[in-house]
């Protein structure tokens, strides 16, 4: 499997090791004159600003959550609280439990509220690891 690795310079952290930096890798990439893509991947731009809601495999590299369902792009512009954005993934998604396919909606809010949430969940202990 071929992945396409970035390294994120972090501005913030919600959760996890302090660290300046991570290794995201996302499957799809070339190598060796092989080009490997995957519906549903994460594209990411150089320069733009994002929250990433990462995880990583005992044996594997550090990954965005569910695809780009893990990943809120935020405005530019200089806001003060500029809008974080999930795009809908336009990929077949199944209800859990029910299998049933579902539609994907896009979400947009401010980064203020998605900071409340993530602090509430985390509170709650919703995104916690079970060791």
């Amino acid at each position: 499997m071929i992945y396409t690795h970035y390294t994120v310079q972090v501005s913030e952290r919600f959760k996890g090791a302090e660290r300046s930096t991570v290794d995201v890798a996302v499957p799809g990439g070339v190598a060796n004159k092989l080009r490997q893509t995957f519906e549903g991947a994460p594209v990411f731009h150089r320069g733009e600003e994002y929250v990433f809601f990462l995880w990583t495999g005992a044996l594997g590299p550090t990954q965005v959550v569910g695809l780009t369902q893990g990943l809120f792009s935020i405005a530019g512009g200089g806001s003060r609280d500029p809008a974080a954005t999930r795009t809908a993934s336009h990929e077949v998604m199944l209800a859990a439990g029910t299998g049933r396919p579902v539609k994907d909606q896009t979400m947009v809010m401010p980064l203020s509220q998605l900071r409340s949430r993530i602090a509430s969940s985390l509170a709650a202990g919703i995104g916690s690891v079970a060791k």
